[in-house]
């Protein structure tokens, strides 16, 4: 247990405000969906808009906090930097097609299973044993995620389902490629992304046909929402072992269809529901020992 008697540790308060920074980063990331929906645009022109602004906004965050450029930043991080980029490019790339091709809830939570992804390409690329528990938990994901494809087949949404399950894929191989790397700068990797993402857009987006309201939610996501969601994730890593953050990361499968439900009214098919549960148990089940023990390894903590 955590010494209660007296004023909070130091550990305790850098823990706890860990924790309120992943929650918030979390609550705002699990806007994004809601956001590319209320576009009203094509996936090429959201994605083009929506990596252009995130890439300008984080050009100026890295600016600011370090007067640096981009183009600086990322060559003197090197290769691995620049593969990052790409990666984080292509995740979002499949996440802006999957939002705008199937359910939002089939969306997030085959999204959502991007740590079982990193956790193969860690054990066959790293050559990282593996966590005990992990193939069971890889099953059951895998079951979850049939169960979701099923329903999609049947309502001819399977494309975006797939789309998903490339970002998922993308985003684990950027984690593992982060950890091999754990050097490389979180700001300049995800803003080079945005740039890429805007580049691969561009030849088949739509940029100037859009309406007003269309450009303000698509402002408000690549220079604000998801810039802001970005850094709080990021300073929360600090204090935040990466079971903890991954955990943390479920909410936004909840959150985020809420939103769409609230919001536009589109509520999840009775089979993504099904395989949400079995999707969102597993990570929790599996991540909650590793907790358990970041938890009792922290600085500070006694029996």
């Amino acid at each position: 247990m955590f010494e209660t008697s007296g004023n909070s540790s130091p550990v305790q308060s850098r823990y706890s405000r860990g924790v309120a920074l992943a929650v918030a980063g979390v609550l705002v990331l699990s806007f994004d969906a809601l956001l590319i929906r209320l576009a009203l645009a094509d996936a090429w022109t959201v994605l083009f808009w929506r990596g252009l602004f995130i890439g300008l906004s984080l050009s100026l965050v890295l600016y600011a906090g370090s007067a640096s450029f981009l183009p600086r930043e990322i060559k003197r991080q090197g290769p691995a930097a620049v593969a990052s980029g790409i990666l984080f490019g292509l995740s979002s790339t499949g996440f802006v097609f999957s939002v705008v091709h199937t359910h939002v809830a089939n969306t997030v939570l085959v999204f959502s299973t991007a740590p079982i992804f990193a956790a193969l390409f860690t054990r066959f690329i790293l050559r990282e044993r593996m966590r005990r528990g992990t193939w069971p938990a890889i099953g059951a994901v895998i079951a979850g995620v049939a169960v979701v494809f099923q329903g999609s087949l049947a309502a001819g949404n399977l494309a975006g389902d797939l789309m998903a399950l490339f970002a998922a894929v993308m985003v684990g191989a950027n984690f593992t490629l982060l950890r091999r790397h754990p050097r490389i700068k979180r700001t300049p990797v995800v803003a080079l992304g945005g740039f890429i993402a805007a580049g691969l857009a561009f030849f088949w987006a739509s940029p100037l046909s859009l309406e007003m309201q269309s450009y303000l939610v698509l402002a408000l996501m690549g220079l604000v929402q998801m810039p802001l969601a970005s850094i709080l994730l990021a300073v929360s890593t600090r204090s935040l072992s990466s079971p903890e953050v991954s955990l943390i990361l479920l909410l936004e499968a909840i959150l985020g269809p809420l939103w769409v439900w609230l919001v536009l009214k589109e509520t999840p098919p009775s089979a993504t529901l099904v395989g949400g549960v079995i999707i969102i148990l597993t990570l929790a089940l599996y991540f909650l020992p590793f907790l358990h023990r970041d938890h009792h390894a922290r600085p500070g903590h006694r029996a």
